[in-house]
């Protein structure tokens, strides 16, 4: 599976919104397994999109095809829109579903890690961060990506803000220390999103 991941800051947030629901044609697709997002929390105007694919193959030929149809609708809502591409290494919890309509937030870490703490990054990340978020109350589902150049992404779904909140306090930095994760990781970029329900197809 091939996650997609879009990150802009929108500065015509009605006509954003209007835009994105015309997104509403892609069940149609194929190999399109399903799409959602919403604004960041912390970051006025900065919105988060995610999407999933089969695989490779046919997402490039819906990008070929009908995406710039579609994106036309929002051309000039947004500026500095970063795209990237990750494969499906596993799920966090099992079972993963590209479903948003049971999420209040979900919670996304870009990780760059050094090039000889891949595989040590990749196990913690089973061994140690996995059991905990799928052990913890409101975590629903997740997946962990990796894209070319030792970058992954870890998407995590929550039922619930006040859950995440308490897994955030209470367990991240006593698992950080656990998976020597200063050690793994070169940079890490994160956002907590709240899920816009009119953006989910």
């Amino acid at each position: 599976m091939l996650v997609k991941w879009i990150r802009c800051t929108v500065v015509d947030r009605p006509g954003f919104e209007r835009g994105q629901r015309k997104w509403a044609g892609m069940p149609g697709e194929p190999g399109f397994r399903g799409q959602g997002g919403g604004w960041s929390r912390g970051r006025p105007n900065v919105a988060h999109i995610f999407a999933f694919w089969e695989s490779r193959a046919f997402y490039d030929s819906f990008m070929a095809r009908s995406h710039n149809r579609l994106a036309a609708a929002q051309s000039g809502t947004y500026r500095n829109m970063q795209v990237r591409l990750f494969e499906h290494r596993f799920d966090v919890k099992v079972g993963f579903q590209p479903r948003f309509n049971d999420a209040d937030v979900l919670r996304v870490a870009h990780c760059r890690v050094h090039a000889d703490r891949v595989d040590h990054f990749t196990l913690v990340q089973e061994k140690v961060w996995n059991p905990a978020m799928a052990g913890s109350p409101g975590m629903l589902r997740g997946v962990f990506g990796e894209a070319p150049g030792n970058e992954f992404l870890v998407l995590s779904m929550w039922d619930s803000a006040a859950e995440h909140g308490k897994y955030r306090v209470e367990r991240v930095e006593r698992l950080g220390l656990r998976a020597q994760t200063e050690a793994d990781v070169a940079a890490i970029a994160g956002d907590v999103v709240g899920v816009e329900s009119a953006w989910t197809v």
